[in-house]
C-alpha cells in the first residue's frame, strides 16, 4: 500500500544506533551521499533473472530505489527502514510513479513484531552498518520472518575496500560466522556497490542464502 503510515516499534532505537547520522542526511540532503537515484545494477540482474520470489522485503531500504524497481518487476514489496526522512522520499517516489509498495518506519531488528513472513529479503548496505556484538540481533530477526527455503540476498562493504571512512568493513569469514546457523550460504563473491563518490564503487561482497 502506497503512502501506508508505518510505526516505530515500542521502545525505539538504542540510544547510538547511528540512525540519527542517516536521518540528518535525508532530512537535509534529500539523494544522500551513499544513495545512487537508481537500484543497484546487482539486484536490477536478480530481478531480471527471476531470482526475487513472492512476498519480497527490502531492509533498509532508505529513499527506496531498490524497492521500487522490485516492484515494477511484480512482486508485493515492503520496504523498512528506521529514518524517518528515508522512508517520506520513499513513499513519495512511489506515489509519483503510480507504484504500490509499502514503506514503514521500522527498526530491522525488530522485524517478528510486524507478524509477517517473506519470502525473499534484499539488504543493501544494511548489514554493514552493524557492529560484531550487533549482528546477532540482525541475523536473529531475519531469521524469524524468511520461512524454510526463503532467500536472502546481501551487498554489505568489504574488507578489501581500504581506508576507514564509511561503514564497517565485512570480511567473508564475518558473513559465514553470523549465518552459521540455520542458513546456508549458496554464494558469496567480490562485488562492486555502486555510491554516489568517486570513484563510483567500492569494493563490497554479494551473498546469497537459503533458510534452512
Amino acid at each position: 500500500m502506497t503512502g501506508t503510515t508505518g510505526r516505530t516499534p515500542t521502545g525505539g532505537l538504542p540510544t547510538g544506533s547511528g540512525v540519527e547520522i542517516f536521518e540528518a542526511h535525508y532530512a537535509g540532503e534529500p539523494g544522500a551521499g551513499w544513495e545512487i537515484g537508481r537500484p543497484q545494477s546487482a539486484l536490477v540482474r536478480l530481478a531480471r533473472d527471476g531470482a526475487l520470489r513472492g512476498r519480497v522485503l527490502d531492509v533498509g531500504c532508505g529513499s527506496g530505489d531498490n524497492a521500487l524497481m522490485i516492484a515494477e518487476h511484480g512482486l508485493e514489496t515492503t520496504g523498512v527502514d528506521a529514518a524517518p526522512s528515508g522512508i517520506e522520499l520513499a513513499r513519495r517516489k512511489a506515489r509519483e510513479r503510480g507504484l504500490d509498495v509499502r514503506f514503514l518506519v521500522w527498526d530491522g531488528t525488530r522485524l517478528p513484531e510486524l507478524g509477517e513472513r517473506f519470502d525473499t529479503v534484499v539488504d543493501v548496505g544494511f548489514f554493514h552498518c552493524f557492529a560484531p556484538d550487533d549482528r546477532p540481533a540482525l541475523v536473529r530477526s531475519l531469521g524469524a520472518v524468511v520461512p524454510t527455503g526463503g532467500r536472502y540476498f546481501l551487498m554489505c562493504w568489504s574488507d578489501r575496500e581500504p581506508g576507514e571512512w564509511g561503514p564497517h568493513r565485512i570480511s567473508e569469514s564475518d558473513i559465514r560466522t553470523a549465518f552459521a546457523d540455520g542458513w546456508r550460504v549458496d554464494s558469496l563473491e567480490p562485488a562492486d556497490l555502486e555510491v554516489a563518490f568517486s570513484p563510483g564503487t567500492v569494493r563490497a561482497w554479494q551473498a546469497a542464502m537459503t533458510r534452512v
